[in-house]
C-alpha cells in the first residue's frame, strides 16, 4: 500500500535506498549529502532491518568498504559532497573495472554556488571517466524511484551506478509518493576471483569488458523513462509573453535533473524539450531534437558536462548554447529567473535580491573552544613577524574571518599540516598548522607521518571539539585517541601536549605554543573542550530525560 510523505531530497534518496533493500550506507559526513546517512541512522525501519550506518573515516574508507558489501552480494549505498568523490576516486574508478556483485550506488551531492563549498564541480564528469551510468533526478520523487533503479541497473550491468543531487534538490521538500519495501539481498560472497583482483592482465581484460557495456548503457539511456523527449506538434495560442526578438518555435531545450523544474516553469507552450536524468546521453534523442530544432539551449546545473559533448555529438556548425555561450550564468546554480530569462521569457524577477541588509558573515559560536584557540594562537604569533598559519577544512575555518584573521590559507581536507610541512622545506619559520579533529583523521594523519619522517619543523594544534562539528555533530572517528594517534606515528612523547581552551588557561596554552615553535622538530598541540552544540544538546537530552 503506498502512502505520501513530505521529504526532503536526501531524505527521499534514503527512503529510496531502504526500500530498494539496502544492507549498508558508508559515509563521511558533508554538505549537502549528510542528512541521506543521518535518515537511515534515525530510521527505526533500517534498526529493524539491521542496516549498517555508523559514519566512515572518510570518503576512500567509505566507498573500499561499500565495495566489500556488494563483494557479498548486498546493497550498499555510500554518499559523500562533490569533493568526497576526489577522495574516493581511486577505489570509485577502479570498482567500474572490478564490477560488483551486489548492488552499489554511489551518491555524490554538488554544491553549485559554493554554499559550503570550496569549489563547484560537477561529479558527472567522474561517472564519465569511470565510465559507468548515471542518475539525476529532477526532484524528490525521482530521487525515491531511482534508488531501487540504480540498484537493479547495477546488478544487471555488474557496475556501480553514480548518482548525483545537487544542493536545491537535496535540501527542499516535496511530497513523495512511497511503495512496499523489497527484501534484502542474501548473504553470497563473490566466488570468482578472475575480475577482482587487478593484476595487470585481469584489469586488462576487464577495461575491454567495461568498454563492451558501453553501447548497451547508452540503449538504456536511450530507453529510459527519465530521459523523455516531447516535441509539440504547435505552438499554443496562450503561451506567456516571449522576449522580441525570441523565437521559441525553432528553439530546443535539453534539461538535466532539476533543471527540467526550471524549465517546467518557465517553458513558453510548444517548447520541444528533452529531458534527461540518466547517462549516458541519448544520442539518438538529441539529433532528434535537433532536427525539429534550429538551435539547442542545455540547461544543466553545475559545469557544462551536456553541453559540451551535445556541441561535440552535433557539430561545429550546429548552434548549441548554455552555459558557454553566457545564455546562463557561467557560474553558480541555476535559478528559475536565469532558466527563464534563457527561454526569452519577459516577466519580473520572482527571485531579486534583497536591499538594505547588512551582511552577515558566518562566526564561530559564542563559547566554542576554538575561539580561545585563536585568541592564544593570534597572541603568540604576533611576536613572529614572518609566522604563517596553515588552515583547514572545518568549522574552525571561521578563523580567517574577523575577529581572529588567524588563518592564511585553506585548500583541502587535510592540507594545513602537509603545506606547513612544505613551507618549512622552504624555509618558513615558524610554520603551523591548525587542523579539526575529524579532519585530522579524514586525511592529516598521513601528513603527519610525512612531517615525523621527515624531521620537519612544523607546530601542530589538532583543534579537538569532540565531534564533527561543522555538519551538525556527528561523531569523530579519532575521539580520545588522538594522544595514541600521535605518539604511535612518531611524535615525541615530551613536544605532545593536551590543553583545555578556556580564558583561565590562556597563560599555559601561551606558554606551551611558544615551548613548541622554538622547538626544531614536529609537535603537536592538542587543545581539547567539547562543541558547544552538541553539549547542548547533551544537556537539554538529559534534562528531558530527567523530568
Amino acid at each position: 500500500m503506498s502512502e505520501k510523505r513530505l521529504l526532503l531530497g536526501d531524505e527521499a534518496v534514503a527512503l529510496g535506498a531502504l526500500h530498494a533493500g539496502l544492507s549498508g550506507v558508508y559515509a563521511y559526513p558533508g554538505t549537502p549529502s549528510t542528512e541521506i546517512t543521518e535518515y537511515i541512522q534515525q530510521s527505526p525501519f533500517a534498526r529493524e532491518r539491521g542496516v549498517r550506518s555508523r559514519w566512515c573515516t572518510n570518503e576512500k574508507t567509505a566507498m573500499e568498504a561499500a565495495l566489500g558489501m556488494s563483494y557479498a552480494g548486498k546493497r550498499a549505498l555510500v554518499c559523500m559532497k562533490h569533493v568526497g568523490m576526489n577522495v574516493c576516486a581511486d577505489p570509485f574508478v577502479n570498482s567500474a573495472i572490478t564490477g560488483v556483485k551486489g548492488g552499489l550506488v554511489v551518491l555524490a551531492a554538488d554544491d553549485p554556488s559554493m554554499h559550503s563549498s570550496q569549489n563547484e564541480q560537477d561529479s558527472r564528469f567522474y561517472g564519465k571517466f569511470a565510465l559507468v551510468p548515471i542518475l539525476e533526478p529532477s526532484d524528490q520523487q525521482e530521487a525515491y524511484d531511482m534508488m531501487a533503479k540504480a540498484f537493479a541497473l547495477s546488478e544487471a550491468l555488474k557496475l556501480p551506478v553514480l548518482m548525483r543531487l545537487v544542493t536545491r534538490l537535496a535540501h527542499s521538500r516535496a511530497a513523495v509518493k512511497v511503495g512496499e519495501p523489497l527484501t534484502q539481498n542474501a548473504l553470497d560472497p563473490d566466488s570468482e576471483r578472475s575480475h577482482w583482483v587487478l593484476l595487470p592482465g585481469i584489469a586488462k581484460r576487464q577495461y575491454v569488458s567495461l568498454i563492451g557495456k558501453q553501447p548497451e548503457m547508452e540503449s538504456l539511456s536511450e530507453a529510459s523513462d527519465y530521459n523523455r523527449l516531447e516535441i509539440p506538434d504547435q505552438v499554443g495560442d496562450d503561451a506567456p509573453t516571449v522576449m522580441p526578438g525570441s523565437d521559441r518555435a525553432s528553439l530546443g531545450v535539453i534539461a538535466c535533473g532539476i533543471g527540467f523544474n526550471y524549465v517546467s516553469e518557465s517553458a513558453p507552450e510548444g517548447l520541444s524539450v528533452l529531458k534527461i536524468s540518466q547517462y549516458p546521453l541519448p544520442a539518438k534523442q538529441i539529433r532528434e531534437l535537433a532536427a525539429h530544432s534550429s538551435r539547442l539551449l542545455v540547461v544543466e546545473d553545475g559545469q557544462p558536462f551536456v553541453e559540451e559533448q551535445v556541441k561535440a555529438l552535433l557539430g561545429a556548425d550546429y548552434p548549441v548554447c548554455g552555459r558557454l555561450t553566457g545564455d546562463l550564468p557561467r557560474t553558480g546554480e541555476l535559478t528559475p529567473d536565469s532558466v527563464a530569462a534563457a527561454l526569452g521569457v519577459s516577466g519580473g524577477s520572482a527571485f531579486a535580491a534583497a536591499h538594505n541588509l547588512a551582511p552577515r558573515p558566518p562566526q564561530l559560536c559564542q563559547g566554542c573552544g576554538h575561539r580561545d584557540v585563536y585568541t592564544a594562537l593570534n597572541q603568540v604569533v604576533a611576536e613572529y613577524p614572518n609566522a604563517r598559519v596553515f588552515g583547514d577544512i572545518g568549522c574552525y575555518t571561521l578563523g580567517a574571518l574577523p575577529p581572529f584573521r588567524a588563518i592564511d590559507s585553506c585548500v583541502d581536507m587535510g592540507a594545513s599540516i602537509t603545506m606547513a610541512k612544505g613551507a618549512a622545506d622552504a624555509g618558513v619559520y615558524p610554520a603551523i598548522a591548525v587542523i579539526g579533529d575529524s579532519t585530522f583523521t579524514h586525511s592529516g594523519m598521513t601528513g603527519l607521518l610525512d612531517a615525523v619522517n621527515d624531521h620537519a619543523d612544523i607546530t601542530v594544534i589538532i583543534s579537538d571539539n569532540l565531534t564533527t562539528a561543522m555538519t551538525g555533530g556527528q561523531d569523530s572517528a579519532g575521539t580520545h585517541k588522538f594522544e595514541a594517534i600521535c605518539l604511535a606515528l612518531g611524535v615525541e612523547r615530551e613536544h605532545l601536549h593536551v590543553v583545555v581552551p578556556l580564558p583561565k588557561n590562556m597563560e599555559e596554552i601561551t606558554r606551551i605554543l611558544r615551548e613548541e615553535i622554538n622547538y626544531h622538530g614536529v609537535s603537536v598541540i592538542i587543545p581539547q573542550r567539547e562543541c558547544m552544540q552538541t553539549l547542548g544538546r547533551k544537556l537539554r537530552q538529559k534534562k528531558q530525560e530527567a523530568k
